[in-house]
């Protein structure tokens, strides 16, 4: 048999792919991942209130270029979001307003994190990198009194 000789595109396309190649593997065979996108007509916030920390994605239609790209950005780093209890939660469809979107009332794009008290703690008109979401979670008031309880040591 003969070698298969990949390109350099090649190479980097398959790079790319690996962060989500492993996280698709991280969940057992036969069952869901444990973490991933929820609609936001199946969130009801009284549940979630002091749970789970938001961090919501919206946009005018599934096909907008800015809400494909962050969903690209924030898959690498489904296992961080999940360790800080946060539920991803996706709303593109503005003919259906859910209560979300009446409540935070986006414009096209928008990225809008929350702390656990589901009140709005940080809004961007443009994707954000995962690592930043992250940053950001890990500066909000719950976040860090969570920490200090985690990690008494660092007081």
């Amino acid at each position: 048999m003969g070698m298969i000789r990949l390109d350099r595109r090649s190479v980097l396309f398959l790079a790319a792919l690996a962060p989500l190649a492993v996280h698709a593997q991280t969940a057992a065979p036969g069952e869901a991942n444990p973490f991933a996108p929820v609609p936001s007509s199946e969130v009801v916030e009284a549940e979630l209130v002091y749970l789970r920390r938001p961090v919501i994605v919206f946009a005018d239609s599934p096909n907008d270029p800015a809400f494909i790209r962050q969903m690209e950005l924030l898959a690498r780093y489904y296992p961080q979001l999940q360790a800080r209890d946060v539920i991803l939660i996706t709303d593109t469809d503005p003919a259906a307003p859910s209560e979300l979107r009446r409540k935070l009332r986006p414009r096209g794009f928008s990225l809008v994190l929350m702390d656990k008290d589901w009140k709005s703690a940080l809004r961007k008109p443009l994707p954000w990198d995962g690592r930043e979401v992250i940053n950001s979670i890990d500066k909000m008031p719950i976040a860090r009194s969570e920490a200090l309880e985690k990690y008494p040591a660092g007081r």
